[in-house]
């Protein structure tokens, strides 16, 4: 009988699938073959063995211990299956997510008919630590890596979605607002460009927004680890990409470059790239795990590379292993959200300890094309 899905959860699905069947993935610098993918289900992880000599892939199920170590399971016996059959499932999940506009999708008898086969019973895999599945590669050191997966083909998860950790401060300053004049600025109505109306009706009043502070601690640090500075630098980010609805990372980093924010020496950023590397620095540690809300010390974690879908399907590999190339991919493809103003709690005038702030929330996606 078939059952609805959505067209992420299918294409996280599908990249499995497709390393399987194909047992490589290309990177900017060659190909990386796969050896082993392990994905966790709802009845624990199950690693799929791919052999190139044989066009075969051996399903071990297996049960984690609790230092996270994999056990082999004894109540179910390996099981060896075709290549053919991770094949057919992918092309099968590709015509699926290539089929009509919404992100919903009905996955028909035929697919499920293979999944079964595979005993494969979750469209999403069972993880706590943000990644989709882990993948051993033959070189270099025969390396595992936890991989995220993100689709051109469907919706994609934000890079950064933080919520109201994620929120940036500005003071009001310039001119002392009457209560009436604060009200009068946050019930402006509800639009798809209403933080940039407030923005421009408080300039209108008199009042200047400048940059106060990260409104939380924990993000606070997190984003000092990339510079002490940064939190200016990313609010002025935000700031335009209201005011001159400039979404593309690359293209508000060059407007960094011409307003110099943090008003450091032309040679820095004309010969040094310091805007750039700053930028990319911290695009790299969101990719790998950082988060606003839990402290990041610079070290790796679970997330060791993303694998990205395009749109004829084929699979590109971005990870540590070339942190150059992930980072430059991830300044070309990256581009400023605006997240929900009342879930995250940002875009009005709020009274703090006497003092008016305005909040911009920072929320990174990557482009779809």
């Amino acid at each position: 009988m078939a059952f609805e899905s959505t067209k992420r959860e299918v294409s996280e699905l599908y990249a499995f699938a497709r390393l399987l069947a194909d047992g490589c993935v290309p990177m900017d610098r060659g190909e990386r073959r796969v050896m082993m993918v392990e994905r966790i289900e709802h009845d624990g992880p199950r690693r799929y063995l791919r052999s190139a000599e044989k066009e075969s892939v051996t399903i071990i199920c297996g049960v984690k211990e609790r230092n996270g170590r994999f056990v082999e399971s004894t109540d179910t016996a390996p099981r060896e299956v075709p290549c053919e059959l991770f094949e057919a499932l992918a092309n099968a999940l590709l015509e699926l997510l290539r089929s009509g506009n919404s992100q919903e999708v009905i996955v028909p008898d035929d697919i499920e008919e293979v999944l079964d086969e595979l005993k494969i019973y979750d469209l999403e895999a069972h993880t706590e630590d943000r990644t989709d599945f882990t993948v051993t590669f033959d070189a270099p050191w025969c390396l595992a890596e936890g991989l995220v997966v993100r689709s051109r083909l469907g919706a994609m998860n934000p890079l950064l979605d933080g919520g109201r950790a994620a929120n940036l401060k500005l003071e009001l300053t310039g001119i002392k607002f009457a209560v009436p004049t604060v009200n009068k600025v946050n019930a402006l109505p509800e639009s798809a460009d209403e933080v940039c109306q407030r923005m421009l009706m408080i300039e209108r009043l008199g009042g200047v927004l400048r940059y106060a502070d990260v409104a939380d601690k924990v993000f606070r640090c997190n984003l000092g680890m990339i510079d002490l500075h940064f939190g200016r630098l990313l609010a002025e980010m935000v700031r335009l990409m209201h005011l001159e609805d400039i979404t593309r990372i690359s293209q508000l980093t060059e407007r960094m470059e011409e307003m110099n924010p943090l008003k450091i020496k032309d040679e820095l950023i004309k010969k040094h790239g310091y805007y750039r590397h700053k930028i990319r620095s911290f695009l790299l540690a969101v990719a790998l795990g950082m988060r606003p809300a839990k402290i990041y010390t610079g070290r790796s974690g679970a997330i060791g590379g993303m694998l990205l879908v395009q749109t004829d399907g084929t699979l590109s590999l971005y990870d540590q292993t070339d942190s150059d190339a992930f980072a430059e991919f991830l300044y070309q493809n990256s581009r400023l959200l605006k997240g929900d103003v009342e879930k995250d709690k940002y875009g009005f005038l709020e009274r703090e300890n006497g003092v008016y702030y305005f909040k911009l929330n920072v929320k990174i996606g990557l482009l779809k094309r």
